[in-house]
């Protein structure tokens, strides 16, 4: 017999148990259809903070309160009260490789308009915000520096807070919405970004630094500073630069750690990236093990094969067929049960996938590798776990075979 006859022939015997091949490859599907859509989704939620971090600025800085090492001891940044608007001023005055900067002083509030309220975060920043952060007005206009000096009660909504706020065909425009009891005036709202993964710029307030401070936190100091650099070649030497202004600033000794956190742009999509990465190996791992019960489900079912047409082992054997035909019809058996298992899982993987896409909010990217891979490994699986049922088969005694009942 040859390759297309032992081929025609395992196709045949699948067909005549239909129900119990079914049964016998699920394992094998749901573990194929699991790696295609775990590895969709965490491409796709790769692609989509890439996006979404690209809108914010590609050539970033992000400066914050706290170092991750302190004496030995990790601490979370933005634990420390270590930034404050001097600071700003310094880099502003001093850094040569920047192009400009704004202070950051955040805090969750409850904001009112009419019976409706929404908490959110007010974060009061510089009019340089605009062009660091790359927000975009779809309505109205930006907050002046005048503004801020004259601690103005004005403020730049994003469109999540228009939405929960104002009634449908409402302008918020001129409105005065009130921030913790405080009334502040709408003079901009912000053009849909989407979620950077970790905040929303849609859904805060953005007013005057000064304005926040004086009537909202009663803080001097500031949460965080977002610089934008030059150009994108210059992002390492505009880095030690500030890191060695806020040193000067804060008038730290060269054996201290930094009292501040100093993050560029790629630092963060690497760290998502990684985060995603760890999280799909996680579940891909899970989907490995059903692959592999799937795999000890196909021997199972191969043993009791062979039992089944023992009688047949025998007469094959005693018309002349050698035991590498026996033990190639077999073993081609178990490989097409399960690389069968393994395109059905695709197909279902890839369903799951844009299914998923289509109908929440889960952006799936549905690539040709992990494809290539699972079906690959389904035949592995196959050729892995029919080996020794085929063996089994082939080493038959013939005498005792056709003896077989």
């Amino acid at each position: 017999m040859n390759l297309s006859e032992s081929f025609l022939s395992a196709i045949l015997s699948l067909r005549a148990n239909l129900m119990r091949s079914l049964l016998t490859m699920l394992g094998i599907i749901i573990g194929v259809g699991a790696v295609i859509t775990t590895v969709a989704l965490g491409e796709g939620a790769q692609v989509s903070v890439k996006e979404n971090l690209q809108k914010l600025g590609s050539n970033l800085l992000f400066v914050r309160p706290g170092s991750q090492m302190s004496g030995g001891i990790v601490i979370s940044t933005g634990s420390s009260i270590t930034l404050t608007e001097e600071d700003v001023i310094a880099i502003k005055q001093k850094a040569k490789f920047i192009e400009s900067l704004s202070p950051e002083s955040r805090r969750g509030v409850q904001a009112k308009f009419g019976n409706k309220n929404w908490n959110t975060t007010v974060v009061g920043v510089y009019p340089e915000y605009e062009s660091v952060r790359n927000a975009t007005l779809s309505a109205g206009r930006w907050f002046a520096d005048a503004d801020n000096k004259a601690m103005n009660a004005v403020c730049v909504i994003g469109p999540t807070v228009a939405q929960n706020l104002f009634e449908r065909g409402t302008n918020p425009i001129g409105q005065t919405i009130r921030v913790n009891n405080i009334g502040f005036q709408v003079v901009g709202v912000l053009e849909e970004k989407g979620s950077s993964g970790w905040q929303n710029p849609d859904d805060q307030i953005l007013a005057p630094l000064n304005t926040v401070q004086k009537r909202l936190t009663g803080a001097s100091w500031i949460s965080g500073i977002t610089i934008k650099v030059s150009s994108e070649d210059k992002m390492n030497d505009a880095l030690i630069e500030v890191e060695q202004i806020l040193r000067k600033q804060h008038r730290l000794r060269n054996e201290q750690d930094n009292d501040f956190t100093i993050r560029n742009q790629s630092d963060l999509v690497s760290a998502f990236s990684e985060t995603s990465k760890i999280l799909a190996f996680l579940l891909t791992s899970v989907a490995i093990v059903s692959l592999v019960v799937g795999g000890i489900g196909i021997m199972n079912i191969m043993l009791v094969t062979v039992t089944e047409r023992t009688r047949e082992i025998g007469i094959r054997k005693a018309i002349g067929a050698k035991k590498r035909d026996i033990l190639l019809q077999f073993l081609i058996e178990s490989t097409v049960l399960a690389l069968l298992g393994g395109v059905i899982g695709i197909l279902l993987g890839i369903g799951i996938s844009e299914l998923l896409g289509s109908v929440s909010t889960f952006r799936t990217v549905i690539s040709l590798e992990p494809i290539l891979i699972s079906f690959l490994f389904s035949g592995l699986v196959g050729i892995f776990f029919g080996l020794y049922p085929a063996q089994k088969a082939a080493s038959s005694d013939t005498i005792e075979a056709l003896r077989y009942e």
